[in-house]
């Protein structure tokens, strides 16, 4: 797991409808970059719709709100019209963003084990340095926590 101070690394990689999508591309802005396991489950829908439903929150405080799944750019694509998400989804596939921001683990479920996407929360600051970072973070409670630490 990254930790606050460390320069976030970049990465491109393909949102819902192929565009190449850089870190970078968000410079001089607040980041909410988020890792979850997978589209339409019940979790990960929580979480996105929970970001969405806030949405506007986020704009008004200049953040953008990125999330970032191992799923296909048509899943994103399905997922996002299904849940009317206006944020970005990015496809990692290959795991490039994934392992640079150490979100690829060991995951232990009903005592087997494998290797998963841990659901992850890191605020990027306006010069691309990790302010905060939120590991296992819960589907139900994060978007209001992020909300709340951008506050102040």
């Amino acid at each position: 797991m990254l930790t606050a101070g460390t320069k976030a690394p970049d990465f491109t990689l393909h949102d819902k409808d192929g565009n190449s999508v850089s870190l970078s591309d968000f410079a001089g802005r607040k980041v909410v970059l988020y890792f979850y396991p997978k589209d339409n489950t019940p979790g990960c829908t929580r979480q996105a719709c929970a970001f969405a439903a806030a949405f506007e929150e986020f704009k008004s405080i200049d953040a953008v709100v990125v999330g970032v799944s191992r799923d296909s750019k048509a899943s994103h694509r399905k997922f996002a019209e299904k849940y009317e998400l206006p944020f970005v989804l990015l496809s990692d596939p290959e795991l490039e963003a994934i392992k640079a921001y150490d979100v690829w683990q060991e995951k232990k479920n009903y005592g087997k084990v494998s290797f998963g996407v841990v659901r992850t929360t890191y605020v990027i600051d306006e010069n691309g340095v990790i302010e905060k970072a939120m590991p296992k973070v819960k589907p139900d409670t994060n978007t209001a926590e992020i909300l709340e630490y951008l506050r102040g």
